[in-house]
């Protein structure tokens, strides 16, 4: 089973991690996050999140999922990349963590793949169409 990490600003990660045990009932295995505040220095923070991974890594790897891409959750994820071992997707959102959770057996390139297409196509315009068809009517 392939660890999660989210490395993601204020408490973000903590609030996506929630919602997802929520759908899923229950904390999911293997996942954590790692806040980052406003006045934390990048390199006191990477230590931490090396030490998760290596808690999070059950032999299959580790995907972080940082919020945006450039910023100090990305810079930090940028350098825990370990190809084959540790995989970096920029962007999390919650249908993105929700994908990712149900495809984590999979191979990490594999999880990569579904963890992009998860967050983009959790990205729609509602409209009452939308809504019709989410219902059911």
């Amino acid at each position: 089973m392939i660890g999660i990490l989210i490395i993601a600003h204020g408490t973000l990660g903590e609030s996506l991690i929630h919602c997802a045990s929520h759908v899923f009932g229950g904390h999911p295995l293997h996942l954590a996050h790692m806040d980052v505040a406003l006045h934390d220095e990048p390199n006191t923070l990477l230590p931490r999140a090396q030490a998760l991974i290596k808690q999070l890594d059950q032999g299959d790897g580790v995907l972080v999922l940082s919020d945006m891409y450039g910023a100090t959750p990305c810079n930090i994820s940028c350098q825990l990349i370990d190809l084959g071992r540790v995989d970096v997707v920029a962007g999390v959102n919650l249908p993105m963590l929700v994908r990712v959770l149900t495809y984590r057996n999979e191979a990490l390139p594999v999880l990569v793949e579904k963890a992009i297409s998860g967050g983009r196509d959790g990205v729609i315009e509602v409209s009452k169409e939308a809504c019709r068809v989410a219902a059911g009517r």
